[in-house]
């Protein structure tokens, strides 16, 4: 053998140092095969959270009407409620006005009384300083 040949090539009985093709390529496999196993699962469990969501949409487009139905039956009732009650009042105000227009008379016959209860009891009251006292 030349000195060249020594350079060149792998010296007798010693196993080769560079680890084989095949060791890499198995690596490489494990770590696609794990990766598409990630991607598969993430994918289903995206699905199925995209299917449950489309459900409870589903369910509230179903539900809105009635609920919308609902509240608007509530809204009536509470307007036909206050709609009662606006005329009861309409009727005691007129009732009431009639009523303080009937204290407005009263009020001036007392007033009418009242002087004329000052005016005989300033006129007793005169007459009576004259009267003997017990």
């Amino acid at each position: 053998m030349s000195p060249a040949s020594y350079l060149t090539a792998p010296p007798r009985g010693v196993a080769p140092i560079v680890a084989s093709s095949f060791t890499l390529v198995s690596v490489w496999g494990w770590a696609i095969w794990g990766a598409l196993v990630v991607v598969v699962l993430a994918g289903t469990a995206a699905l199925v959270l995209f299917a449950v969501r489309v459900r409870q949409a589903w369910r509230d487009a179903r539900e809105i009407p009635r609920d919308v139905l609902r509240r608007l039956d509530e809204f009536s009732r509470k307007a036909e409620a206050v709609a009662e009650k606006v005329a009861a009042t309409g009727d005691a105000t007129v009732e009431l006005a009639g009523s303080i227009e009937r204290l407005r008379v009263s009020l001036a016959q007392l007033a009418v009384l009242r002087a004329a209860l000052d005016e005989a009891t300033g006129t007793v009251g005169r007459v009576a300083v004259y009267l003997p006292h017990k």
